[in-house]
C-alpha cells in the first residue's frame, strides 16, 4: 500500500476522501450504491478494497467511476477496477485521448524553476513509486459540459478547463469536487489554502483562472490535493484570485 495511506476520511454526508497525504481520490455513498471520483495514482489500488471494507461495503456495490480530469494521478486504478469489475469510466470528451493512449497534453510551464523546492522531489518520488505514467483505460464513456451523469450521487459536470483541456468539476448534492481547477496544497512547492495548480502540470493557467468563476456555491469543496475547503465557493474564489496576483 501506498506510504501514508490514509483511513477513509468522512468529509460530507455519504462522501469520503481517501489516498494520501499527497493526493486525493474519493468516494461517494448514495443508498449504499458508490461513485468512485478519481482514482489517485495507480500505486493506490490495494487501498481500495481496505476503503471498501471500511465503509462496510464491496465490489458489487461501486457502479461507476467518474474523473475530473486525464492526469496520472487521477486515472490511477480506474483501468485495473474497469478490467476487473466491469464498471464504466466516465471522463470529459476533450481529455478522452490523453486517457487512452497515455499521450499527456502540453503544459504551459516547465519542471525545472519548481525543482528548488524540496517538495517538488518528494511530490516526483511519491508519484514515481506509486506509477509515474497513466494506466490507458480501455474502454470509456464521455460527458459534456452541462450534463447530469446518471451514476450515483447524480453530479452535475461544470467544464474547467485550463488544468487540462477537459478538466471538469463535479457538483454532487453537499460536495463540490474541483479536481485539480484548484487546490489546497501545492504539488511542487508544498504552500496551502486555495490556489491554482502548478503550471508545469496546467496548459493554460489564464484559462485555469478564469474556470475557477464557473465553480457554484457549495458547502464542501473537495481537491486533488490538499484538504476540504468549508468557507464557501465565494471565499474559496476571492483567495486562489488573491493567491494568483502575488
Amino acid at each position: 500500500m501506498a506510504a501514508g495511506a490514509r483511513q477513509a476520511n468522512l468529509i460530507a454526508d455519504g462522501v469520503y476522501r481517501c489516498g494520501t497525504e499527497l493526493v486525493n481520490w474519493y468516494v461517494v455513498d448514495d443508498g449504499g450504491r458508490l461513485t468512485i471520483v478519481d482514482c489517485g495514482a495507480k500505486g493506490y489500488w490495494p487501498q481500495f478494497d481496505k476503503v471498501l471494507e471500511e465503509l462496510g461495503r464491496s465490489r458489487d456495490d461501486v457502479a461507476a467511476v467518474v474523473l475530473t480530469h486525464g492526469h496520472m494521478d487521477h486515472v490511477g486504478f480506474a483501468e485495473r477496477l474497469r478490467s476487473e469489475t466491469g464498471v464504466p469510466v466516465y471522463v470529459h470528451e476533450a481529455d478522452e485521448q490523453m486517457v487512452v493512449t497515455g499521450k499527456i497534453q502540453k503544459t504551459e510551464g516547465s519542471m525545472l524553476p519548481h525543482l528548488r523546492h524540496p517538495f517538488a522531489w518528494k511530490m516526483i518520488a511519491h508519484l514515481v513509486r506509486n506509477g509515474a505514467s497513466i494506466d490507458k483505460v480501455k474502454e470509456l464513456t464521455t460527458y459534456t459540459d452541462g450534463e447530469r451523469l446518471d451514476v450515483p450521487g447524480r453530479p452535475l459536470v461544470i467544464h474547467t478547463p485550463g488544468h487540462s483541456h477537459g478538466h471538469c468539476a463535479l457538483q454532487f448534492e453537499n460536495v463540490l469536487f474541483a479536481g485539480d481547477g484548484v487546490v489546497t496544497l501545492h504539488a511542487l512547492n508544498g504552500s496551502r489554502g486555495p490556489q491554482l495548480p502548478p503550471d508545469a502540470f496546467s496548459v493554460d493557467m489564464a484559462q485555469t483562472l478564469d474556470s475557477v468563476g464557473r465553480l457554484p456555491e457549495s458547502p464542501v469543496i473537495a481537491c486533488g490535493h490538499g484538504d476540504p475547503w468549508t468557507d464557501g465557493t465565494e471565499a474559496l474564489v476571492s483567495r486562489v484570485r488573491q493567491a494568483a496576483s502575488a
